[in-house]
């Protein structure tokens, strides 16, 4: 009986984690593909950022992004508290707490466009903070709980997304002068006058959402129901 509760609570949050990772991936390749500048220019992943796609006014299909980060985040986030329920370790517990207020920041940054810039700025910052403290969480998972989640793609995932979004956050602190004034990327993302071909916020946020949206999947992947 407990065995048949735990695999339809893992099927519930599978099929939820697999709809939010859709729903993000459709929303963001339809709002590359509509995407127009003023000069008629497209979509550049090496000098456009995620907040530019979303920003109503400056992208006529805006909506289609942030309903996208709203929608698929909340589902992938439905996915990780039907994970708590089926918890294997109780290192469990706060890896997906923190990856569940992760994706919850990816929502707020669909709920909040550039447009509420303070807001948006915020769920930014906290969006690369949180998937920074998962990936550790993760880590600590596998090595101190030993739990079942554990696969070398899922692995080395996992390290990538924490080394990614950290050098979102990290090169700021570190005096890098990769902006000016050395100010935070998050704070750098409608930044128009000067900006050259290739800008080092944009890459780096591109870098962090891409590992984290990957390892998210294949811990998804690991939570596959078994026929």
């Amino acid at each position: 009986m407990v065995a048949r509760t735990n695999n339809k609570v893992s099927t519930l949050a599978f099929r939820f984690g697999m709809l939010g990772i859709f729903g993000l991936l459709l929303g963001l390749i339809l709002s590359v593909l509509t995407f127009e500048q003023y000069d008629g220019k497209g979509f550049n992943f090496l000098n456009h950022t995620l907040s530019e796609l979303g920003n109503y006014g400056h992208s006529y299909f805006a909506v289609i992004i942030n309903g996208g980060l709203f929608f698929g985040s909340l589902s992938a986030l439905l996915f990780c508290l039907f994970s708590l329920q089926i918890a294997d370790s109780p290192w469990s517990y706060p890896f997906f707490t923190c990856l569940g207020l992760t994706f919850f920041s990816l929502a707020a940054i669909g709920l909040f466009p550039i447009n509420v810039y303070h807001l948006h700025t915020v769920a930014l910052k906290y969006f690369f903070i949180f998937g920074s403290v998962s990936s550790i969480f993760y880590g600590l998972y596998l090595l101190v709980g030993r739990g079942r989640l554990f696969s070398r793609v899922t692995s080395v995932l996992a390290i990538i997304t924490f080394v990614s979004m950290s050098a979102f956050l990290l090169p700021p602190l570190l005096g890098l002068e990769l902006t000016e004034g050395g100010r935070a990327f998050y704070h750098e993302m409608l930044v128009e006058i000067h900006r050259p071909a290739i800008w080092w916020p944009a890459i780096f946020e591109w870098v962090g959402i891409a590992s984290f949206v990957s390892w998210s999947t294949s811990v998804m992947l690991s939570l596959r129901p078994k026929v």
